[in-house]
């Protein structure tokens, strides 16, 4: 049972707590994410199951798209509204729309983040969170992360001191942090009130899965019909079609030639016929050779 299982992450549960189920409903040990969201939001969220977990690194790489809500005049120590108040001032004037759209225009491209005190990310070997929950401060390290796009939505009804915002960017990226530093931009402390992940790779809400979905295919012990290809969670690389003799080479995990074909992604697929094979990179010492990286069985 090899594939991506496109789950629509419920609110309350961890993106672990996720890959348990699903392990307990498809039986198998070989289950992971492919990217963490927080309990309180919900989205896309690919899983991948059997072979389909070494390509875990591949997926969690790709464009990731989120709607988020920025609440101007209070800032929490968390950076949405589960955390703290440490910081408030009164919105008397609302920004203009304009004034909204030139500092969001401000934040596309290449940007620096300061990670939140309540992340994963590690300093000296502990999480950050573990930090902040132990009252300490620490230097956090400034990465650069990419944000694709980012627009102001259209608000439904009259939001007070808020507005809602569509982003693409890349992974890494801390979207609670973006909202923070789009408040400070606009004059006033900030925080992240909601957040729903739209889109990780390909897939997007309309081909997601439920877990009552899941759990009702397994009733009949359909579920595995849910998985998809691992060739949809790779289609950001490009694809080598490889003749019979260089696929036997390929499944003993030998070396190949520099392809001669325009190659623009490295890594890149290597494919025979429709069958995916494995993923090979340029050879770091060799660079007329190709190495595999991953090998597909079954």
């Amino acid at each position: 049972m090899n594939g991506i299982l496109p789950l629509w992450k419920p609110k309350g549960m961890t993106s672990h707590d996720c890959v348990i189920q699903i392990r307990k409903i498809f039986n198998t040990k070989k289950v992971g994410h492919t990217g963490t969201l927080d309990p309180e939001v919900e989205g896309v969220l690919p899983i991948c199951i059997g072979e389909g977990t070494k390509i875990v690194p591949y997926l969690t790489e790709t464009k990731k798209g989120y709607i988020a809500q920025v609440m101007l005049g209070q800032a929490t120590d968390t950076e949405d509204r589960h955390g703290s108040v440490v910081e408030e001032k009164t919105v008397t004037n609302f920004p203009s729309k304009k004034r909204i759209e030139n500092v969001l225009q401000s934040f596309t491209g290449t940007i620096k983040q300061i990670p939140p005190m309540y992340s994963a990310v590690k300093v000296n070997g502990k999480k950050l969170y573990e930090y902040a929950r132990a009252g300490e401060e620490v230097e956090r390290p400034v990465r650069e992360v990419i944000i694709h796009d980012l627009k102001r939505l259209p608000e439904a009804k009259e939001e007070i001191n808020r507005f809602s915002i569509e982003i693409v960017c890349s992974k890494g990226t801390y979207i609670r942090t973006l909202c923070v530093d789009i408040g400070r931009q606009l004059g006033y402390p900030a925080h992240m009130s909601e957040l729903v992940r739209t889109k990780s790779a390909l897939f997007t809400k309309k081909n997601t899965v439920t877990f009552a979905i899941i759990e009702k295919m397994a009733k009949h012990n359909y579920q595995d019909q849910l998985l998809l290809p691992m060739i949809k969670g790779l289609d950001h690389l490009d694809i080598l079609y490889v003749d019979e003799e260089t696929k036997r080479k390929v499944y003993h995990g030998q070396k190949i030639l520099k392809p001669k074909n325009i190659i623009n992604t490295d890594p890149f697929v290597v494919m025979h016929d429709q069958q995916l094979l494995a993923i090979y990179q340029t050879h770091p010492h060799k660079p007329e050779q190709m190495k595999p990286v991953r090998v597909f069985h079954g």
